[in-house]
């Protein structure tokens, strides 16, 4: 039994806790002048999704902070969101002292550690993730929760879609298939580096899907945007190219649309294998639904590569170095 299947067989499930277990925060977007969340990898591209997500109704500017301090803006007129899975993330843990001395409101997300304890001392509301994952398998978890945040602080309710999405997931095997059909197409490639290439919209997306690829098949991916990409990126794609290249477009732009056409088609002359994993609109269902594929190819290319997709002796080995400096 491969113990990251299952983990990712749990997703549903997730969902469902993180329903289950939300508490209201009280609080409305009109109370603030912008909203910053905090936090890294597994933990932190939860906050990359929503803010995209919401990006054309929540009324206020968002952030997403990756690091060990936040912007000078942040003040106690901006609401922080921070989450780390295990509550250790050393990161998440100086910004939180941070942003205590600014006087910010505070909302936690974790399984518990220290960020838990400091948490219960400032009586700071806390959305409780369920322990025993690891954080790249818990997105679940977090995104389900922070969905909810933001619906409250914008006056809306995404409950009923949020629920049809988890009953659609019980069953996992069509997303099983699909992923094992996209993975016999990019078979013969798996050593080489993944390029992917996303619209606005679907970035934090395809972010996910290089982090998936990333920890759990140990291969290089990189991602790009269209069209940014188009104004320098474009310009090394002469030649046959040792890469595979997904394209993650929503179709909300017409003329970024076009864009990947003609990407298609200069690709397409030496023979590079492009993937197609576009959306015929943009939805917080068709959301969910890409990022479970992507997540199960992700571990079909680690198994098939025959690496380690549980264990990160690379990021073990950073901690362990950091600790005794």
């Amino acid at each position: 039994m491969n113990p990251q299947h299952e983990a990712l067989r749990k997703f549903s499930y997730q969902m469902n806790f993180a329903m289950n277990h939300y508490v209201n925060h009280g609080l409305s977007a009109s109370q603030f002048s912008n909203i910053l969340i905090g936090g890294l990898g597994g933990s932190g591209i939860g906050g990359r999704l929503v803010k995209t997500l919401f990006a054309n109704e929540f009324p206020l500017p968002v952030e997403v902070v990756a690091d060990y301090s936040v912007p000078a803006y942040v003040g106690k007129n901006t609401l922080v969101i921070l989450g780390s899975y295990s509550g250790n993330t050393e990161e998440t843990l100086t910004m939180f002292d941070e942003v205590v001395a600014k006087g910010c409101t505070i909302l936690i997300l974790t399984s518990g550690g220290k960020l838990a304890e400091l948490a219960l001392s400032h009586q700071l509301t806390t959305y409780q993730i369920e322990a025993g994952f690891q954080p790249r398998m818990a997105l679940g978890f977090s995104l389900t929760y922070l969905v909810q945040i933001f619906a409250e602080l914008n006056g809306s309710n995404h409950k009923e879609t949020l629920t049809r999405i988890a009953k659609d997931l019980e069953d996992t095997t069509p997303y099983e298939s699909d992923a094992q059909q996209i993975f016999e197409l990019i078979q013969a490639k798996t050593k080489s580096k993944f390029v992917v290439l996303s619209d606005g919209p679907m970035e934090a997306v395809a972010t996910r899907f290089a982090q998936q690829i990333q920890e759990n098949a140990k291969l290089e991916c990189f991602t790009h945007v269209v069209p940014e990409h188009n104004h320098n990126v474009i310009e090394s794609y002469y030649g046959t190219l040792d890469s595979v290249f997904f394209f993650l477009n929503s179709n909300a732009n017409q003329r970024v649309s076009a864009r990947f056409e003609f990407l298609g088609s200069l690709l397409e002359v030496e023979h590079h294998k492009v993937i197609e994993m576009g959306l015929d609109h943009y939805s917080l269902e068709g959301v969910y639904k890409t990022i479970y594929r992507m997540d199960w190819l992700s571990l079909y290319v680690a198994d098939y590569r025959k690496v380690d997709s549980l264990n990160v002796p690379n990021i073990a080995s950073l901690k362990d170095f950091l600790s005794n400096q």
